[in-house]
Parts: structure tokens; C-alpha cells; sequence
């Protein structure tokens, strides 16, 4: 819910805490147990009419549930490994500490926006010789602080890379090391960077699929943009994953008990990424509050001073208010599969706007009974491999491009397939080697 962040303050190397940790865990813990609870997705009309999954351990919503029925990933119920899964704060900081981080080398590329800021693309070095024209191209929207060198960016980037996709991560302004060139992050309201990074895919991949998966903040700013272009969207299809969706409910639960550990872990990268561009806010006019960002002590207190006054909102309520995801549901016109968890600290179950994602034929919900943020630690490859989620998001992606190959879409008109010829030659791009 605020302007861009160094890496995550949470990650840490694997090979320094894993082991340790793995033996302090018992036994029994090292076996994966099931947990069920009620689906109470269950309704009427054509949605109660799809084919169950063979267990009821998740929450399922969606005029199109019946397409997981098939999903090979989720034929096994929603294992939550022991002992982490007993406190949503343990598998949260587990999950981020201790995750592994897969090695893969990646070239940079960075794109001017029309405002003279900077974005910084991750491509996989290599893929642009090695894989065809026409391969199915996968943009990935880490959440806030968040870039490609996360563990949970990084594991689904090999999996769709060994699938045969071209991938790229979008790190916003000033992640990863993305350079700041204005006085400008990124917010929860702002799509321009994104739409800007689509559109050159396109123009760079155009006989390709083009799909995004984001998480957290990331996942919020892609919803609205889905919202945005409603129809004329170009992408193929899209997953949120730990979306926040309602910034207001979000930010309420966000200084409750533990979670003002992440609220304080959150503030201080934020107060350090501003503080190695301080010298681009000298002298800033009207009603930002300098001192208040570099001093923060809270995110709110960040987006106070500084990026609700960036983006022209009248305070940090309407900056919330304004910039949740969860009106952006019913604008949607692509397959989007959204996934959340029932005891994320930070996207409360209470923001998912069930309803509208419900009566929208072109959306999914699966929420799990355990996870936390981020985290998901459960199935074959817990407690240290990938999140739970991966295995689904991939499928369902699959499940997409193989739907896109099957149409009569290589004979649609170019003005029909949702991308607009005039709109791909616009960019100002600015590239690194």
C-alpha cells in the first residue's frame, strides 16, 4: 500500500537458516498431514452443478470451479505442514526466511516511462534465443518491496520457464535495484508502469500469449488494471495471488497485535530505499511531508507524507479507499484465478469481494485454510521448496494456453484479439546490457 521498497526486510539466506531450522522441527513434522474444512462454496445454479474436486479442504467460488475438478495439482486435499501451519505468523516468516532460492541468471532491461522514471525488467538470459517466437510469454509482479530476487518470484519463474515460457519480472521503481530517476515510487493506485511493461512485451512478442501473476501489492495493481481495460485488455489471462483487494479492512488489520512487526519491517526499508534518493525530494513543494517519510515508523505514516500526496490523493484514507482492487473484480473480462489465504495477516478473508468475483464468469477464487502471506507452506515440496500454490497457478495457465490453441484465434483480426495496433508503437524505451 505504498511506494517501492528495497528488497524484502524478511528474506534471508537458505543455506544459513534452513537446516538449523529443519532440525529443530520433530519428526512427525517432516510427514505432511491433511486438514479439512467445510466448502463452503456451495450454492446454486451452475456453479453448485460443477464437478466437486475429490475433497473439501478448500474454498472454491466461480462460475468455472468445475474446470479444477481436473487439475491433477489439486487432486490431493490442502496439506498444511505440522507445526508451522499452527500459527499463521510462524509459516509467514518461516516461508520468507527459509524458503530456497532457485539460481538462474537473468538480463536486465530498463524501460523510461513517459514521466522520466525507470522500471527495470528481469528477463531469463538466454530465452530469447532458445525458445520460439510464439512461446507463451509470463509477466510476474512481486508484492511490495518485492523483486526478482524473492524466493517465491524466483520458484515460479522455473516452473513456467521449464515448461517452455518466456518469463519476465517486473521490478517496480526502486526494487531490485530498479533505478529512481524522479521524485516518484510507485503506489497501489498507479497502472501506467505496468501497462507500459504489457505493451512492450506485446510489441517485442506478437505472436505470443502474453499472461501476469502478482502477489500482494502487485496483485492489486494488476487487478485494477484488468478493471481498467476492461475489454480491451490484452493479456490472455492473469492470477492474483495474497491480494489485500480492500486497502481500508488492509490497513485496519495491519496494526493489530504481531502484524506491527511487519508494519515496522515494512516502514524501515521503506525510510532506507527513500533515503539513498533523498537528494531527488530536496526541496519538495505543497503538501508533501519530507520529514515524515524519512522518519516513518509506520507504512501508513510513509504513504502519509509521501505517496498519497504523489499520486493526488487527499489523504491516506482516500489513497486506500481509492486504490483497493476490489471494484476492479466486475470490470474484469479475462480468465483471472485469484488465490488467497484464509488466515493471511495481511490480505484479511474479510476484504475478498466474493460476491462480485462470483457473479463474474471470468473469475476464480480458490482460498485455503492455511497459508499465511506469502507462504503456503504445504504439498510434495515443503517445508523448503515452492509454495503450494505454484503447481495450481501453472496448471491453470497451461489450461488457458492450451484453450488460446486450440480457438480459431490465429484467424481473428489483429483489432479483435483485445490489442490495438496503434497502441504498441508509442513507447519511449531506454535499454541496458
Amino acid at each position: 500500500m505504498a511506494a517501492a521498497a528495497p528488497p524484502s526486510p524478511f528474506v534471508a539466506s537458505t543455506r544459513r537458516f534452513a537446516p538449523r531450522l529443519r532440525s529443530l522441527l520433530p519428526g512427525a513434522a517432516m510427514s505432511s498431514a491433511a486438514s479439512s474444512v467445510p466448502n463452503p462454496s456451495s450454492g446454486s445454479g451452475e456453479e453448485a452443478q460443477a464437478p466437486p474436486l475429490p475433497h473439501s479442504t478448500l474454498e472454491i467460488a466461480g462460475a468455472r470451479r468445475g474446470l479444477l475438478s481436473g487439475f491433477t495439482s489439486l487432486r490431493a486435499p490442502y496439506r498444511a505442514f505440522p507445526v508451522l501451519a499452527s500459527n499463521r505468523h510462524v509459516e509467514t516468516i518461516f516461508a520468507a526466511f527459509t524458503r530456497s532460492l532457485p539460481a538462474v541468471k537473468l538480463r536486465r532491461e530498463c524501460l523510461r516511462a513517459p514521466d522520466d522514471g525507470a522500471v527495470a525488467l528481469d528477463w531469463v538470459a538466454g530465452d530469447d534465443r532458445a525458445l520460439p517466437r510464439d512461446a507463451p510469454v509470463l509477466i510476474l509482479l512481486p508484492g511490495l518491496t518485492g523483486g526478482s530476487d524473492d524466493t517465491y518470484v524466483r520458484h515460479m519463474l522455473m516452473r513456467a520457464r521449464s515448461k517452455g515460457w518466456r518469463v519476465v519480472v517486473f521490478n517496480s521503481r526502486g526494487c531490485a535495484e530498479s533505478p529512481v530517476t524522479t521524485p516518484k515510487f510507485y503506489s497501489a493506485s498507479f497502472t501506467g508502469d505496468l501497462r507500459q511493461v504489457i505493451d512492450h512485451v506485446i510489441c517485442r512478442y506478437p505472436q505470443s500469449n502474453v499472461y501476469a501473476v502478482g502477489w500482494s501489492l502487485g496483485a492489486n495493481i494488476l487487478v485494477r488494471y484488468l478493471g481498467e481495460e476492461t475489454d480491451k485488455c490484452p493479456l490472455s489471462g492473469a492470477v492474483s495471488l495474497c491480494n489485500p483487494f480492500n486497502l481500508v479492512i488492509a490497513d485496519e488489520e495491519f496494526h493489530k497485535g504481531f502484524n506491527n512487526v511487519y508494519d515496522r519491517a515494512l516502514a524501515r526499508a521503506l525510510r532506507t530505499i527513500f533515503k539513498k534518493h533523498a537528494l531527488l525530494f530536496e526541496d519538495m513543494e505543497g503538501e508533501y511531508d519530507i520529514s515524515k517519510a524519512e522518519n516513518a515508523r509506520t507504512v501508513r505514516d510513509f504513504d502519509e507524507g509521501l505517496t498519497r500526496v504523489s499520486f493526488g490523493f487527499k489523504s491516506v484514507d482516500d489513497y486506500y479507499y481509492n486504490s483497493s482492487s476490489s471494484d476492479s473484480i466486475k470490470n474484469v473480462c479475462i480468465p483471472l484465478l485469484c488465490i488467497q489465504a484464509d488466515n493471511d495477516p495481511i490480505a484479511p478473508s474479510r476484504g475478498i469481494p466474493r460476491e462480485d468475483i462470483k457473479a463474474n464468469p471470468n473469475c476464480l477464487l480458490i482460498v485455503t485454510p492455511k497459508g499465511g502471506h506469502l507462504g503456503w507452506v504445504a504439498g510434495d515440496e515443503a517445508p523448503f521448496g515452492c509454495p503450494w500454490t505454484d503447481p495450481i497457478v501453472m496448471e491453470y495457465l497451461e489450461n488457458l494456453q492450451s484453450e488460446k490453441n486450440s480457438s480459431t484465434k490465429n484467424s481473428t483480426p489483429y483489432d479483435q484479439q483485445g490489442i490495438s495496433e496503434a497502441s504498441a508503437p508509442h513507447l519511449t524505451v531506454h535499454v541496458q546490457t
